[in-house]
């Protein structure tokens, strides 16, 4: 139980940095080519007279996700706690 707990509590997290990472790192190549990104539709437009998209935060686009995760990392803690409560038998 200890060796599921902590995967569980983990790897959720470093699924949702890495799935953040990679988007930011879409974003700031979109930003570093003059053009704005869109981060409802995740587009780079290179338009300039389009002007700029409000930001929306990983949050707000991802709820399932984040929260799934969360969620998920939680669980694995629990089960951390019951596996070095009841120890090896």
């Amino acid at each position: 139980m200890l060796k599921v707990g902590l995967l569980l509590l983990i790897l959720p997290p470093l699924a949702l940095m890495t799935g953040y990472m990679m988007e930011q790192a879409e974003v700031d190549a979109c930003l570093d080519a003059g053009g704005a990104w869109n981060y409802v539709e995740r587009v780079c437009v290179d338009d300039a007279a389009s002007g700029t998209f409000p930001f929306v935060p990983f949050m707000m686009r991802h709820p399932v996700l984040v929260n799934g995760g969360m969620l998920l990392s939680v669980v694995g803690l629990l089960f951390c706690m019951v596996g070095l409560y009841r120890g090896r038998t």
